[in-house]
């Protein structure tokens, strides 16, 4: 059953022999034989791609319902968390919030080990056999299962020469003639206007750009060589601020916060490895949240 989940969530023998530790020769008899006994064609294969067939699909959920079962179980029984965890956070958020606090989490789990990834991107958490994401930003409408843990202060920026170069706008009237270091959406594919809340509501200016970025630690080394403005939360500039990098602009009209999320599959939600991790990133991203 645990084989035949993967594959469907994978979309692949290759990949769900691998993750499981076993060869695909032994996965395609595996599936065979499972075939076999049910008297029933569970997957459709062509060379591209591996999909269920319709009673596959039937079968596929009630196999993850059953593993979830048992799994539970398990861990009723023996009162641990062991096995991989595969986690994909943003890139700053992992080295600077969770990676420093790891060890600690280790060692409550002993029998745990972590496979941590780092990125931006929407990741397939099936297809790609992740467990689950962390992420700054608005949730998609993704159907997976999300939990905020809180927001963060953003900020708007830019370094001393620019500045020097351009003027230090008192207020976003006094924008005319300024530029943008573009971020450009994941969603979208345009680049994201700036924020400002001003009486209360919320503006957004988009300023010409000379240069769009698609990644946070690019945009900020950007923003530190005197391409423009940019927005942030406040931790990813904390290093430059204080080495007067970048300096803080127009702090009486700061940006909307944004929401610190963790993603997971809903057929994973009850996974004791997930629910361990879950509760422990909320206690250390907590200092960094807004209150």
């Amino acid at each position: 059953m645990a084989l035949f989940v993967r594959i469907v969530e994978r979309g692949s023998f290759t990949g769900a022999a691998a993750e499981l530790g076993i060869s695909r020769p032994t996965a395609t008899a595996a599936i065979q034989e499972l075939e076999r006994r049910l008297g029933v064609r569970l997957l459709h294969r062509t060379t591209r791609q591996v999909r269920p067939t319709r009673e596959g699909e039937a079968y596929y959920h009630r196999c993850v319902a059953i593993l979830r079962e048992l799994e539970e179980a398990d861990r009723t029984a023996a009162g641990t968390v062991s096995g991989l965890l595969r986690i994909d956070v943003a890139g700053l958020i992992a080295r600077t919030m969770l990676l420093p606090a790891l060890p600690e989490f280790l060692s409550r789990h002993p029998n745990l080990n972590i496979h941590l990834s780092e990125s931006e991107r929407f990741v397939d958490l099936v297809r790609e056999g992740v467990d689950c994401v962390v992420r700054a930003g608005e949730l998609a409408d993704s159907g997976m299962v999300g939990r905020t843990l809180g927001a963060v202060e953003e900020i708007t920026c830019a370094s001393p020469a620019y500045l020097s170069a351009r003027g230090t706008p008192a207020s976003p009237d006094n924008l005319e003639g300024h530029q943008m270091i573009g971020f450009v959406s994941s969603r979208t594919g345009q680049p994201l206007p700036l924020q400002f809340t001003v009486g209360g509501k919320i503006v957004e200016i988009a300023l010409p750009a000379r240069i769009l970025v698609s990644g946070s630690d690019t945009s900020a080394a950007a923003a530190r060589l005197g391409f423009g403005i940019v927005q942030a939360p406040r931790y990813r500039f904390a290093e430059d601020l204080a080495s007067g990098a970048l300096t803080e602009i127009m702090s009486e009209y700061p940006p909307t916060p944004t929401p610190i999320s963790i993603l997971f599959p809903d057929s994973r939600h009850l996974s004791p490895r997930v629910r361990a991790f879950v509760d422990w990133a909320a206690e250390i991203l907590a200092p960094y949240l807004l209150r």
